[in-house]
């Protein structure tokens, strides 16, 4: 209880200690944000079009002028600073503008009044504001410029600037990678580590407020794992708890997590490249690189990453039925590599019509092997105790494959604010997997050798997703908006598992009763619409989503007559389709003085049963821990409520609290239940799915973002909340648990080159997230890909924290290059508890994985710095209320 109040108070304290400590002398002027110099990035564009018949004019004469002092004559004059002749569709793009200061627009062309009007950039500078965004929104889209007899008066777009590091939009937090030191070297799940609100356990298992979520990459479902995406190769991480209407209603539990990978769209040539090494010689590289010629941009990225990583376990069981305790003594190493490439390109049709195609491939091979001691006291019927020690060794090979592409159009009206998009995504995993297991039994350790027992599984697998979207935004007003989509979703999963017995000759003996094949197909199909508005400092945002859903899937399976033990082959077909169903959303927005915020937000949504939960195979692989999914599952449907409250302070310091409360009906969760194994008739405990009575989360979450000097800043996030699951009378359920989560980033910047990062955290005692975490994904065992489940509504888990740090140190001109030395777990504190029990068994499993590794990073950049083609509005979908999950910009 003490280490939350200390949570609690640190939020609070160094929100307001930022205020009297707040950096000075940073000034307000333009010329000191950019080194003393006004840069010339702005942009101007637009299209000239014949006022009666809208057709473009060719040949007209577009001039940009600007007064200017000469020192000559000590007056100002009138100089033109760019200007070009339309071409037959009459666009026009002056690039390489100053930012500052105001301009005349003059256009001529014969048999036309002359157009002349006053255009300039309206930048807001606000003290701390982020130089990057306000680059990024330095473009101007003229519209339409009809000439005729009364010339338009140009509307005009201001253009603001300042993003705090985490960002409360209406429906999401932002969290900008950027200077972030643990993306050196280092995969997303190392990013997770430091995002509020996210808490990341042994195995790279990411859960969203105790809740498991759904993982986009660049807006879309991928078949991708987190630990296959390196940290180098993205840009933002945005957190959605309550999606509303415009996104995919599934994921109800917790939420969204987008990847936003890095693409940007800078002129001329630039990128960097890159090369670690860790303390067990495992190395990485990479690089990126950008070109940027004309109407073109093409961008690749690509990483090459070893890996090799070890983890320790001991598991305890007390089973009553029949009577035994198992302690298992557990020594694992996984060493591979894995290759990750990214590459696209962007043509621009015009100023208002972009085509993009990106493609991204992923090759990993990994050979895990395990050594486990397992020591079994049996108590037998009369008072008899058995002893027996097992020398397991498990040795597997997998290679897993994945391949991905989109298209996507976009095209902007000439109404600022009005857009069109379409895209389409392919992406497909592929995953083998080759598995031995060599059991020695002995009577005692040290004792004569009674049996040996091997084992072989060889499977593999297949994940694909197709997905076909459409978005339309209007703004009807200046500040009401209404955006409507359509979408619709496939996904197709095979599997393969066979199952053998090796002999003492070495000749495998199939088992068909442990073997099967399967496919699985479902489709979502659905579509949106949303009206946002605002009167005065009141927003408001109501959204309606309908979706129609189905599944099917076959299974190929052996089974056994229990009467007369004759085998014989089975195909199982298994289908459910749902009608349409609503969900609606609501979010509410109060501005009050002061830079602060009030939300209240509301959605309904759902979560289908996944691959693994209704894959009717028993996976016999590990024969201590077997597991099955339930083909009858049916999808659980959530109703969720946030309040929220912001306060910004000067220096882009911010407060966010937030109340939440999650209410579901008819949960998936774990459960494990007592069979006969088919092979042996002994009884052995399946780890399956149910669909528990209903279940509810609440909690308060806070999160504070302080400047507390010019080189101090911190992060800090606690998270309190309750739950519970309701189970029926029959099942054994753990009960309400009162749970916190607390997170510290630490940044701290010395000597003008180094940058210190120190990363803690803790996770109180938990009850297991239900229906599991979104993490590492499977592949394993031939099962495809997709989430793991590690929640269960019969245990919970221990607490646990730890502490990360990373050095940089920043060098040659500008700070092109940087090294980064860093090491997770430094106290060794970072471990998996976990406590089952039921009415046949009760379990402890404690594992601890790679604690203390240093890793050292190398990163140089390259390339000449102009952005003056950066900030077409094609990618400004950026940053505030309205950040588009299309992808990377």
């Amino acid at each position: 209880m003490k280490k939350l109040i200390v949570f609690v108070l640190l939020s609070f304290v160094c929100n307001y200690l930022c205020q009297a400590q707040a950096p000075r002398g940073a000034g307000n002027g333009a010329g000191r944000r950019f080194g003393g110099q006004v840069p010339s990035i702005g942009h101007f564009y637009g299209k000239i079009v014949d006022g009666k018949t809208n057709k473009g004019l060719d040949g007209v004469s577009v001039q940009l002028i600007q007064s200017k002092f000469d020192t000559v004559t000590k007056a100002r004059k009138d100089t033109v600073i760019s200007g070009m002749i339309t071409e037959s569709k009459g666009n026009f793009s002056l690039e390489n503008l100053p930012i500052f200061g105001n301009f005349r627009l003059k256009i001529t062309a014969i048999g036309y009044k002359i157009y002349d009007q006053k255009v300039s950039f309206d930048l807001k500078i606000n003290q701390g504001g982020d130089m990057q965004q306000m680059m990024n929104n330095v473009d101007k889209d003229l519209g339409n410029i009809k000439m005729q007899q009364d010339a338009q008066t140009l509307d005009q777009v201001t253009v603001t600037a300042s993003k705090p590091l985490v960002q409360l939009g209406i429906d999401r937090k932002i969290y900008n990678v950027e200077k972030d030191l643990a993306a050196s070297g280092g995969t997303a799940v190392d990013i997770m580590k430091n995002v509020p609100s996210v808490a990341v356990d042994i195995d790279g298992n990411v859960t969203l407020r105790n809740s498991p979520p759904t993982i986009f990459v660049d807006g879309r479902p991928t078949t991708l794992t987190l630990d296959q995406i390196p940290g180098d190769a993205i840009e933002s991480i945005e957190i959605i708890t309550n999606p509303g209407a415009k996104y995919d209603a599934s994921g109800g539990t917790s939420g969204i997590l987008n990847i936003v990978l890095k693409k940007n769209r800078k002129a001329g040539y630039n990128g960097n490249v890159r090369a670690g090494v860790d303390q067990r010689g495992k190395f990485n590289v990479g690089g990126n690189l950008n070109v940027k010629q004309g109407k073109v941009n093409v961008f690749a990225n690509v990483n090459y990453n070893q890996r090799k990583s070890i983890t320790t376990g001991t598991t305890e069981r007390n089973s009553f039925l029949p009577a035994n305790y198992l302690l298992q003594d557990d020594y694992n190493v996984n060493n591979g590599s894995f290759a990750f490439g990214r590459f696209g390109l962007d043509y621009f049709l015009d100023n208002r019509n972009t085509i993009s195609l990106a493609a991204n491939i992923v090759h990993g091979e990994f050979k895990p092997y395990t050594r486990s001691d397992l020591f079994v006291d049996t108590l037998h019927q009369g008072g008899d105790t058995t002893s027996s020690y097992t020398n397991r060794l498990s040795n597997s090979h997998n290679i897993f494959r994945n391949y991905g592409g989109t298209v996507s159009y976009k095209h902007n009206f000439p109404k600022s604010g009005e857009e069109w998009t379409a895209d389409a995504n392919y992406s497909k995993g592929t995953n083998n997997n080759d598995n031995s297991v060599v059991s020695n039994i002995y009577e005692s350790k040290g004792g004569p050798l009674t049996s040996i027992y091997q084992q072989q599984q060889t499977g593999s697998g297949t994940n694909e997703y197709i997905t076909a979207q459409t978005d339309f935004v209007n703004p009807l007003g200046e500040k009401s908006k209404f955006e409507a989509g359509a979408r619709a979703a496939f996904r197709n999963v095979t599997s393969l598992n066979d199952f053998g017995i090796v002999d003492k000759s070495g000749n495998i003996i199939p088992e068909p009763l442990l073997s099967s094949s399967y496919s699985y197909h479902d489709r979502v199909l659905a579509g949106y619409a949303t009206y946002s508005n605002a009167i005065k400092n009141f927003g408001y945002q109501i959204g309606l989503r309908a979706e129609n859903s189905s599944y099917n899937g076959s299974s190929h399976f052996t089974t056994k007559d229990s009467a007369n033990g004759i085998q014989k082959d089975t195909i199982g077909n298994f289908s459910n389709s749902y009608p349409v169903s609503l969900f609606p959303s609501l979010f509410l927005t109060q501005k009050f003085g002061g830079e602060q915020e009030l939300q209240l937000n509301y959605t309904r949504r759902i979560d289908r049963p996944n691959f693994f939960q209704l894959f009717p195979y028993t996976d016999y692989s590990d024969s201590l821990n077997l597991s099955r999914g339930n083909p009858n599952l049916k999808p659980q449907f959530t109703n969720s409520f946030e309040l929220s409250y912001q306060k910004t302070f000067k220096g882009n310091n911010t407060f966010i609290a937030s109340v939440y409360y999650k209410y579901t009906t008819d949960l998936i969760t774990r459960y494990q239940s007592k069979e006969i194994n088919p092979l042996t008739d002994s009884v052995v405990f399946i780890n399956t799915y149910i669909n528990a009575n209903s279940s509810f989360v609440g909690g308060l979450e806070l999160i504070s973002r302080n400047t507390i000097t010019k080189w101090w800043d911190i992060t800090s996030n606690v998270n309190i909340y309750t739950s519970k699951i309701n189970a029926a009378d029959s099942i054994k359920t753990i009960g309400e648990t009162y749970s916190w989560f607390g997170k510290i980033n630490s940044s701290f910047k010395f000597l003008k080159k180094f940058t210190l990062q120190i990363t803690g955290d803790y996770t109180s005692k938990t009850v297991l997230p239900p229906g599991g975490s979104a993490g590492n994904g499977g592949g394993g065992g031939g099962r495809g890909f997709g989430q793991t489940v590690s929640g269960n509504s019969q245990g919970y888990s221990k607490p646990t924290g730890g502490v990360d740090a990373a050095l940089k140190y920043e060098f040659l001109k500008n700070k092109a290059a940087s090294l980064t030395l860093s090491i997770n777990d430094i106290f060794r504190t970072r471990v998996s508890d976990v406590y089952t029990e039921s009415d046949y068994f009760n379990q402890t499993v404690f594992r601890r994985r790679d604690p203390q590794i240093f890793r050292l990073q190398f990163n140089y950049r390259f390339g000449k710095f102009d952005v003056s083609l950066f900030k077409r509005k094609n990618n400004r979908d950026e940053g505030g209320d309205n950040v588009q999950m299309q992808g990377a910009q």
